[in-house]
């Protein structure tokens, strides 16, 4: 995703307390790639869109009746 001049930048720590999650996490996924940074000398931000995108691409949605009924049909 491309940053827009309105795009907050956050600090790792920042990023992490937005996710609800710890800072080790936050790194790791930076450094695996899995969710895209700026760099700005030696320090990482992360863009509040970045973070939107991450959370979405991770979202399940909920099943409806019809896949209730196939998932339980398989189990017997």
């Amino acid at each position: 995703m491309t940053n827009t001049h309105a795009d907050r930048l956050l600090t790792v720590d920042e990023a992490a307390d937005r996710m609800n999650t710890s800072v080790r996490f936050v790194r790791r996924l930076i450094t695996e790639r899995r969710i895209s940074y700026v760099k700005l000398g030696r320090h990482v931000r992360i863009a509040e869109a970045d973070i939107a995108v991450f959370i979405q691409a991770g979202r399940v949605p909920p099943m409806d009746a019809s896949g209730i009924w196939r998932q339980n049909r398989q189990v017997a």
